[in-house]
């Protein structure tokens, strides 16, 4: 499914159960173990994921460690990002030397918890939600380009990037046989520049199929 939504040349690698009896790499144990028995199935199973795909990139399969703010390191030539949720995992990996960052989520398709929605958005976000009809949980859909946008951000800036400081709007793909569409994030902060120009936002693409919502923003 993540494939779908990445550019060629992208890896691309899921998983919608856990093969029983995985475990983390034994260098990422640490990492986890004193996490609740979810929390390192979902870990062991992203990082499978990636490892999945350093495999289709040539690439020989290696511990995805953490950095100082909890992003994954990943080898030498490499720029990825890995989701989990309920009944997925996914890792997406590209050449450092064609992709300068990266940035996927998947959440379960549907409304956000009570509470949620004004603390992880904007009001002319919200006021667009209101009229955008009912037939998708876009505010998950909002949520889900939100977490995206600071996986692609995080690697390029090495700085927090709070959910107000992203103005995501969306397009949907009417052409297509499933779900999907585009989006872009503005950046409301300043971000470092690329080629000589400022980073001012991204775009990426959407997709909701078999009860989930994925999001992919690729920066060339």
């Amino acid at each position: 499914m993540i494939g779908r939504i990445v550019p060629d040349g992208i890896a691309a690698a899921e998983l919608f159960e856990d093969p029983p009896g995985l475990r983390p790499h034994p260098q990422e144990e640490p990492l986890v173990a004193r996490a609740v028995e979810k929390r390192r199935r979902e870990f062991a199973g992203a990082r499978h994921c990636a490892r999945q795909a350093m495999r289709t990139l040539g690439v020989d399969p290696a511990p995805v460690l953490r950095g100082e703010m909890g992003d994954p390191v990943w080898p030498r030539g490499v720029v990825g990002s890995l989701t989990h949720c309920d009944g997925y995992r996914g890792a997406v990996l590209g050449y450092s030397l064609q992709i300068r960052s990266l940035g996927i989520d998947a959440e379960p398709h549907d409304v956000l918890p009570d509470g949620v929605l004004p603390a992880v958005s904007l009001e002319p976000e919200r006021e667009w939600l209101a009229s955008a009809g009912d037939d998708l949980h876009w505010d998950r859909l909002l949520f889900c380009a939100k977490e995206a946008t600071y996986k692609a951000w995080f690697p390029l800036t090495k700085r927090w990037l709070g959910f107000e400081d992203a103005h995501i709007t969306f397009e949907r793909d009417t052409t297509s046989d499933v779900v999907t569409g585009t989006f872009h994030s503005r950046l409301l902060v300043p971000g470092d520049t690329l080629d000589g120009q400022p980073l001012t936002g991204f775009d990426g693409r959407w997709l909701i199929a078999d009860g989930l919502v994925l999001t992919a923003i690729t920066v060339r």
